[in-house]
C-alpha cells in the first residue's frame, strides 16, 4: 500500500504535508524536517495496523506570473 501526501510551501518557507487518503497532517521548517515528520506521523497513525509500503510526497507549487 502506498499513501500520498500533498506538500505545499508556506510564505515563511516552511512546508505543510497533508495525506490525501488518511487524516494525517504535519509540517516542517525545512524539507528534511518535513520528511522526517511525515515518517513519524505515518508510524504513529498506523501504530496498531500494517504500515504503508511507500510514502509519496507530491510537491504542489502555486506560482503567479505577471502578464506584460
Amino acid at each position: 500500500m502506498e499513501i500520498v501526501f500533498s506538500i505545499t510551501q508556506e510564505a515563511d518557507g516552511g512546508f505543510v504535508a497533508e495525506c490525501l487518503s488518511q487524516d494525517i497532517f504535519t509540517q516542517g521548517d525545512t524539507w528534511d524536517e518535513m520528511r522526517a515528520n511525515v515518517q513519524e506521523a505515518v508510524s504513529a497513525y498506523f501504530f496498531d495496523q500494517p504500515k504503508p509500503t511507500a510514502i509519496r510526497l507530491h510537491l504542489v507549487r502555486d506560482e503567479v506570473l505577471a502578464v506584460a
